[in-house]
């Protein structure tokens, strides 16, 4: 299975819903998804003062692709904020997190398979 085709619609249309991990403070809207492999395009929300420690730092099974649209946030392995403009294209097994941010952040995310 793929992703389903979709033309151009307002991504207003599709809800934000809290992501795993169950912290309300971090929600995801997901565009497109392949139920059965998992990957999907998604625009991922930190609302202010969101942190995600709890879940740990993160390295997946596919390949991710980033681009943080609005805010900031700081990676508390690496020690570093990135922030609105800034692009991260990860391969799968790479680990990144666990996040921080105070002013919040918004990402637009691509994942997908090699």
């Amino acid at each position: 299975m793929s992703k389903p085709e979709r033309e151009f619609f307002p991504v207003t249309e599709v809800d934000f819903t809290t992501c795993k991990g169950d912290d309300p403070l971090i929600t995801e809207r997901v565009l497109s998804t392949d139920e059965v492999s998992g990957v999907a395009t998604r625009i991922l929300r930190y609302a202010p003062g969101a942190d995600s420690s709890p879940m740990g730092a993160q390295a997946h099974d596919f390949w991710e692709e980033v681009y943080i649209l609005e805010g900031s946030f700081t990676d508390l392995t690496l020690g570093e904020t990135f922030s609105a403009g800034m692009y991260a294209c990860r391969p799968p097994g790479m680990p990144h997190g666990p996040w921080r941010t105070e002013e919040g952040v918004l990402t637009f995310e691509v994942r997908y398979r090699a």
